[in-house]
């Protein structure tokens, strides 16, 4: 299966997942106060899911961006268990992922004909 990546699509992916890291960064110190978790773990989780975001808007020039992509979005969904908001609010970024490639390959299709 041949997977192009296309201009249209590293920019949407990028958006998303540059908002998705800032989401990410802040969970951290709602799992510390609200959800009472230790906060090394809070800070671990919270901060690594940021920085993994923002390393997978970097590589989104190559198809293993967008594998790193859609596996940050099940991390991010399965932060849920430490803040339980974040099961859906990962399920909207996976989401808004998926939208992401569908919408700018087929926009990017319609416009190159």
């Amino acid at each position: 299966m041949n997977f192009e990546v296309t201009p249209g699509m590293r920019r949407l992916g990028a958006s998303v997942l540059g908002m998705e890291a800032i989401v990410a960064g802040l969970i951290t110190p709602v799992a510390i106060t609200v959800g009472g978790i230790a906060p090394v773990l809070a800070v671990s989780v919270g901060i690594g899911l940021a920085v993994l975001c923002v390393v997978a808007a970097g590589l989104l020039k190559r198809p293993i961006g967008y594998v790193a992509g859609s596996v940050i979005q099940v991390m991010a969904i399965a932060t849920g268990f430490l803040v339980p908001t974040m099961f859906f609010l990962g399920a909207i970024f996976a989401a808004l992922w998926i939208t992401a490639i569908i919408v700018a390959r087929r926009v990017e299709g319609v416009t190159s004909r």
